[in-house]
């Protein structure tokens, strides 16, 4: 899972770029990048870690001119390393910078066809790099000395007749405009705004969630569709077009589970309201199972994205809601940091149990989901160590059981304690005295809205084992799982990445800092 951002302004986007960053870091927390476009120059930074190690003072100095795209990146295949970092950059047609939220699923045959037919190298194993070698291709073909929006339409047209997966993609054309578009299913998120400025001129934003629109100042426009793209020309003029045949809205679930920051609106559904409406419909399972006499004494929820739902849940149910944990937000996200070890460690530098909630109390501790289980196993220990008489556990969603294809880092069915376990199995290893799952009908009756009658179906495959693209079978689980396991990673980032960050390097056109 990554965040992106492109900005078409009228004024420098350097420091506007960096907060919309900052505003999606929750998506990413591995890597983080800027381009910038100067008189047909540009000028990149980007490198490993959050958004305020990676840009310093100078770097931000260096990133001139008033275009420009952003990337923060957690890796879910490849490597780690730096290299794979975004923006990535091609010279040919104009100089293509082009930022990447989701995984392509046909990868591997693109790659081989972009290097035997279309002649054309990448340096990297990053999804991201061959999908803009294909629209970079595309557009070579009908370059002319200025790209028209038709031009722009008809490359996306073939970026989605060649790839397949999930895609939100913001793509700089270097003195020519800015480009945004997304999976014909809409899988991952894209949305847009403008604002206008006290002389009158019109600036757009194009990023992954709302919360980066407005905290900038921008008025939200609207999603982008599923399979359309906006063009927005070196002239401030926006141009739209539906560019896939066949698209349908099939966002990914997991986004209002826990991705998507609870302020965020995503295809028109508030993530606020769909939690809420979670912890609604878990509170019913639970009276309908445990019975109206339960003995849960204080609802706790296990910090932040749960929040939400446990708070309606406990309002439900009836009992006290209490804040049991307090987090250290210094700690990134233990869900998407890659490793199993340095997820574990998180868990007790990030969380601290307060004594007096849990001591002699029964007590309901809600999470967004259960993925591997292994820092559900620690929370429940700490309550226990704090003194709690019995630990129950309440999942928000159900029970992620498959492999995800589309961007999160849940590759190897193997480390998916859900997989082939039932729910007492799962309950005595993380050590839980009672646990219970979110229905997956239920868990889509509380994101739907008749506010947004387009959307009317998911993409739920870590639930349900459907993968919406219709290209995924046993074989590529099987490969997949081989080359993303924790273990792979580790095996993959085992070599030195000399990173050079005090020089400024001139390649290609673009000044590195």
């Amino acid at each position: 899972m990554c965040g992106v951002v492109g900005i078409a302004g009228k004024t420098p986007v350097n420091q506007m770029l960096f907060d919309a960053l900052t505003m999606l870091q929750h998506r990413g927390q591995d890597a983080a990048g800027i381009v910038t476009c100067h008189n047909g120059r540009l000028y990149l930074r980007k490198d490993n870690g959050m958004v305020r190690d990676v840009f310093h003072t100078r770097h931000m100095r260096a990133l001139l001119g008033n275009y420009g795209i952003g990337h923060v990146r957690y890796p879910t295949a490849g490597s780690s390393s730096s290299a794979e970092a975004q923006p990535f950059y091609v010279n040919s047609p104009y100089g293509i910078t082009l930022a990447h939220n989701g995984n392509l699923t046909n990868a591997v045959e693109i790659h081989e066809d972009l290097y035997k037919t279309d002649l054309r190298h990448m340096n990297t194993d990053s999804d991201s790099e061959v999908l803009l070698n294909v629209f970079a291709h595309e557009l070579h073909k009908c370059a002319t000395l200025s790209p028209s929006p038709e031009d722009i339409f008809h490359t996306v047209k073939r970026v989605h007749e060649r790839c397949k997966g999930a895609y939100g993609v913001v793509a700089m054309i270097t003195g020519h405009g800015l480009v945004g578009f997304r999976d014909p299913n809409g899988i991952r998120p894209l949305i847009y705004g403008s604002r206008v400025l006290d002389t009158g001129e019109k600036e757009y934003i194009i990023a992954s969630e709302s919360v980066a629109i407005t905290a900038l100042g921008f008025k939200v426009e609207r999603d982008i569709e599923p399979g359309e793209a906006i063009f927005i020309n070196d002239k401030g003029e926006l141009f739209s077009q539906q560019c896939a045949e066949g698209s349908r809205y099939r966002p990914c679930i997991f986004e209002y589970v826990y991705f998507a920051r609870p302020d965020a609106t995503i295809d028109g559904i508030s993530v606020y309201k769909a939690r809420l409406k979670m912890g609604e419909t878990l509170a019913g399972k639970i009276l309908r199972e445990w019975g109206v006499d339960h003995d849960i004494d204080v609802v706790i929820p296990i910090p932040d994205t749960s929040r939400t739902s446990a708070l309606e849940l406990a309002n439900i149910l009836g009992v006290k809601f209490r804040e049991g944990f307090m987090k250290n937000r210094y700690i990134g996200r233990t869900f998407i940091m890659p490793g199993q070890l340095q997820r574990e460690k998180s868990v007790r530098q990030k969380l601290n149990p307060v004594e007096l909630e849990f001591k002699g109390k029964n007590v309901l501790l809600v999470d967004d989901s259960i993925v591997r289980g292994t820092t559900c196993n620690e929370i429940i220990q700490m309550a226990r160590d704090a003194g709690a008489k019995k630990v129950y556990f309440a999942s928000a969603a159900p029970m992620v059981k498959y492999p995800n294809v589309y961007g999160i880092d849940m590759p190897a069915k193997a480390e998916l304690i859900a997989s082939n376990r039932t729910v007492a199995e799962i309950e005595d290893i993380i050590g839980a005295d009672r646990l219970i799952f979110q229905d997956l009908e239920d868990l889509k009756n509380a994101v739907r809205t008749t506010k947004v009658p387009a959307v009317t179906d998911f993409d739920c495959s870590v639930f349900d084992g459907i993968y919406v693209t219709g290209d995924i079978d046993e074989a590529y689980l099987d490969k997949l799982e081989k080359s993303r396991s924790d273990t792979a990673k580790k095996e993959k980032d085992g070599y030195i990445d000399v990173n050079i960050d005090s020089a400024s390097v001139d390649l290609c056109g673009i000044t590195e800092h």
